[in-house]
């Protein structure tokens, strides 16, 4: 096998198995390595010859015939060369393990195929049909067949048929990495040409288009299409080729294609108007001119094509990091795995917490803000109104009535506002709670490593809720702790000094006679009102602290304590179920690793035969 051949059979090869694993097109910036590498796309109107050309090219009657757009999916034709004697076949990318060595079941797998995406209508799709054939008798090429260009939508068919055959075909021809085989009949005036209008729009320097100018031998008697195929007419960059098709009696006739390759090269050998140009003339010649040509595209793009596969390589690999790798098969290292990955979580929590990461601020700010707010809307002022504070004391002195002061009734009155200390305690304890459980949850999300393993998410998240529970329990108990502390001991030294700043007032016998009357139990709420204040100072401290050091605090040190205790129990099937992936992952991480080796594969066959010659 020559040079040329081993390098356009690599980039065959390379082409076929990025449609095996859909690397085939992208909307991406970086184009896949499909897209970056050379193909023939054949373009031409209906009618124009296309399938004839190539069949003559594969040497095999393989293609769909009748009349209107035979051609409804584009056909990606992938021949690869093989030693003599080897049977011909062919083999479709959806059916990959069947060969088919009978041409004419290609011809009808390619009708089914067409039929199943697109009903028996007239329709057309964009999805392309893949199609590789084996055979001594052709060279290494990539072709692709495009839907025939029409002017006209017929019975069955959408008006905008005309457009969307224009706008696939374009999508095709006007890649840069694309060479252009623009089919024209003979018998019609090139001018008219659908093929060539089109690739004057996409290629307008003719560096990529070859024409090919079908049934020269149907042309008028006295005519020729020199002026075409010697470049007078309409000048290309690449050579144009005459080629000479079979009649439709020969394909009635089923005649053989060796054969007609054989009466082409006679018909050009014996004509007296293109003898002279017969060695650059017929469907062999043009096949060899493709291959020729593409394989110098080929060297030409060879360090843009190895940088994209570069690129490709090194994103695909920071990918499989991303992914992670698979999952050992012994239960230590898959508990080591799932330590690892705890520790992982716990370390984005703690930073959460510790100002690494936003969301900690939160619990600043049920301390600075929220507790302070419903410290401020607490009912006191209906709690100490003279109606209630009269009501009060009045029923703690019974039948007998205060002396000096209502040491019931403060003791009453000043127990009962208490009370209300703990609706902010409890409010305090459970909004801190929320925002840990919230910092868990982005935590878990936030853990990379995580995001393989839905079975062990969940069963971290519930075990984490399940300790904060615990943690919020405890740190109920000790906040309301604190508040039942100050209503089960009062502070002497505060009403100590009651008695002293009224003797500093200068009247006790005015205070005895004020003692029933509205200022005596204003001066009682006052008093109550400045100690509940006191309180409230002081519990505005002391509940942070609690609440930090039994959730917060706890949070930090042992999370996960007894997830690791229970982890530590299980068997090796039950590491296994934590260690169960999503499945999408997996078959990314598969798809992935194959496309890695896909590309790695290619750069060292590129480099094995690039600079050979």
């Amino acid at each position: 096998m020559t040079t040329m051949e081993s390098l356009i059979g690599l980039v065959n090869r390379i082409q076929r198995a990025c449609t095996v694993l859909g690397d085939y097109g992208s909307d991406n910036a970086l184009p896949t390595l499909w897209e970056a590498l050379p193909t023939v796309a054949v373009v031409g109107g209906q009618s124009s010859g296309k399938s004839s050309v190539l069949e003559s090219i594969v040497g095999r009657d393989f293609l769909p015939r009748g009349s209107g757009i035979v051609t409804r999916r584009p056909l990606v034709l992938q021949l690869h060369k093989t030693e003599e004697g080897q049977v011909e076949y062919a083999e479709f990318l959806h059916l990959p393990r069947r060969k088919f060595t009978d041409f004419s079941m290609v011809r009808t797998e390619i009708q089914d195929e067409t039929d199943r995406m697109t009903g028996r209508s007239k329709q057309i799709s964009p999805v392309p049909i893949h199609l590789s054939i084996y055979s001594p008798n052709v060279v290494n090429l990539t072709l692709i067949d495009l839907p025939g260009l029409t002017k006209v939508a017929i019975e069955g068919q959408p008006e905008s048929i005309v457009q969307d055959i224009e706008n696939m075909v374009r999508s095709y021809v006007e890649k840069p990495n694309c060479i252009i085989l623009a089919i024209s009949p003979a018998n019609q005036d090139i001018a008219t040409s659908d093929a060539i209008k089109l690739a004057r729009e996409v290629d307008p320097s003719g560096d990529r288009t070859f024409g090919v100018l079908t049934k020269l031998d149907l042309m008028d008697k006295g005519t020729n299409a020199l002026d075409v195929l010697e470049g007078r007419s309409y000048r290309l960059r690449q050579p144009w080729v005459g080629i000479v098709n079979r009649s439709q009696a020969d394909i009635n006739r089923n005649v053989d294609m060796m054969a007609a390759r054989r009466r082409e090269r006679d018909y050009f050998t014996s004509s007296p108007d293109y003898g002279h140009l017969a060695s650059v003339m017929g469907s062999e010649y043009l096949a060899k001119l493709l291959s020729g040509h593409l394989e110098s595209v080929i060297r030409a793009r060879i360090p843009s094509i190895l940088s994209l596969i570069n690129k490709s390589i090194d994103e695909l690999e920071g990918e499989m990091n991303h992914l992670g790798r698979p999952i050992a098969v012994d239960a230590g290292a898959q508990l080591y795995t799932i330590l690892e990955l705890c520790r992982a979580f716990d370390r984005i929590f703690k930073e959460h917490l510790d100002g690494g990461r936003p969301g900690g601020d939160k619990i600043y700010g049920v301390f600075d803000n929220q507790l302070p707010m419903a410290l401020r809307k607490l009912p006191f002022d209906r709690h100490l109104s003279i109606q209630n504070v009269k009501k009060v004391v009045s029923e703690a002195d019974g039948y007998q009535p205060h002396l000096i002061a209502p040491e019931q009734g403060y003791r009453r009155l000043i127990e009962s506002s208490l009370n209300y200390f703990r609706g902010p305690a409890e409010a305090s304890v459970d909004a801190v709670h929320f925002v840990l459980k919230e910092l868990v949850r982005r935590s878990i999300g936030e853990t990379q490593e995580l995001k393989r393993f839905p079975t062990l998410q969940a069963e971290l998240a519930a075990a984490s809720f399940e300790a904060l529970e615990r943690f919020r329990e405890d740190s109920r108990k000790t906040t309301l702790r604190l508040v039942e502390m100050e209503a089960s001991y009062l502070t002497v030294d505060f009403f100590r000094k009651l008695p002293q700043e009224a003797e500093k007032g200068g009247n006790p016998q005015a205070s005895t006679v004020d003692r029933y009357t509205d200022g005596h139990f204003r001066r009682i709420a006052s008093n109550v009102s400045s100690y509940i204040t006191m309180v409230s100072d002081t519990l505005r401290n002391t509940i942070p602290k609690s609440v930090v050091y039994c959730q917060v605090r706890e949070a930090k040190r042992s999370l996960l304590n007894h997830f690791y205790t229970q982890v530590g129990k299980k068997e090796g099937r039950q590491l296994v179920l934590l260690l169960n992936e999503d499945p999408a992952l997996m078959e990314r991480r598969v798809q992935c690793a194959k496309r890695l080796d896909l590309y790695k594969s290619a750069r060292d066959e590129i480099d094995s035969v690039a600079w050979v010659r």
